[in-house]
């Protein structure tokens, strides 16, 4: 087991989660696959043809993400670009963190909202673009900006875009296939036939097709479940990630408890957005955002997280806000 006393051990940890769950995707894609195309074709080379067919039709939605989805997202929350001039303290920070990062200068802008978060987007660091709300550079000192900075562009250097675009293929394609197959049993009446068929050396067949509806139903919501818990992985990665480029575990710290105890909702934000930002936008409203359903881990777990690297006590909620000096 991986020492979660240092940003190393942190960084392996919730590394090798997340592709343990990207893996178990696949296998209940394989799997579902499988017993549909054999259920269906009444051949193993039936279900490797429906699991490549739903893949194909996933990816074709996937691809056009992948190439256009940062100018999207960034049109969609209202982000106008910026340079030395207009914000020279946030461009300084954004220079110092890509270089210790090893990466190229992104593209910078800025969100006119006064609720403090920031999010990355881009398909790999040649491409990458991060964008800061006035609300965070108004808010956080030098330091906490830096760790929040660091997180953004730790996505960007861990590839979590694609490796998050990569999974969500996947579940879209697990999607698909269910559908395909609760549609098509639905009006074909296949499995009425199937059971009439029992008699006459089927019933292999039957049983599978029998466990296909079975999986059509749970591998979507057990698939959607896996997806938000890999996006929360990644979130702890880069919070690690962050301490590793800034050597500085107390400006995200204290980042985290400033942003959880400001009250501002982020106009900008929507649900199909709210996976790309440093902490969930949506959280003032949402009560659920600190469980399964939840893109982002529980802010006080992440700040607890960074404590144990320092070897400071867990802090409970209320020590938090007193932590963001915002009692």
């Amino acid at each position: 087991m991986a020492d979660r006393s240092s940003f190393y051990g942190q960084i392996s940890a919730n590394r090798r989660n997340s592709f343990l769950m990207a893996a178990f995707v696949v296998v209940i894609l394989a799997v579902l696959g499988f017993t549909i195309g054999y259920a269906i074709i009444g051949t193993a080379l039936g279900g490797v043809f429906v699991t490549g067919l739903a893949l194909a039709v996933g990816s074709i939605s996937g691809i056009a993400t992948y190439f256009s989805g940062d100018k999207l997202v960034l049109a969609v929350s209202g982000a106008q670009p910026v340079d030395e001039t207009a914000a020279p303290q946030l461009m300084n920070v954004v220079r110092e963190m890509a270089i210790a990062a090893n990466i190229p200068m992104p593209k910078v802008y800025l969100i006119d909202d006064t609720a403090p978060n920031a999010f990355a987007t881009g398909r790999d660091p040649t491409h990458a673009s991060i964008a800061i709300t006035t609300g965070l550079l108004e808010k956080l000192d030098r330091e906490e900006l830096q760790g929040v900075i660091g997180h953004e562009l730790s996505h960007v250097r861990n590839f979590d875009i694609r490796f998050s675009l990569v999974v969500g293929v996947m579940v879209g394609a697990i999607a698909i296939l269910a559908d395909f197959f609760l549609r098509f049993t639905f009006w074909s009446g296949v499995g009425g036939r199937r059971s009439s068929n029992r008699e006459g050396g089927n019933g292999a067949q039957v049983v599978i097709f029998v466990v296909a509806i079975v999986l059509a139903i749970l591998a979507p919501i057990i698939s959607r479940f896996i997806q938000l818990a890999v996006s929360r992985q990644r979130e702890y990665l880069a919070d690690a990630s962050s301490v590793e480029l800034t050597r500085n575990p107390y400006g995200l710290e204290r980042a985290l408890a400033k942003i959880s105890a400001d009250t501002e909702v982020l106009e900008v934000a929507n649900r199909g957005t709210q996976h790309m930002y440093f902490t969930n936008p949506i959280k003032k409203f949402e009560a659920r955002s600190s469980g399964l359903m939840s893109t982002h881990p529980p802010i006080l777990d992440r700040i607890n997280r960074l404590r144990a690297l320092t070897g400071e006590p867990p802090l409970g909620s209320s020590e938090a806000a007193g932590l963001a000096g915002l009692e």
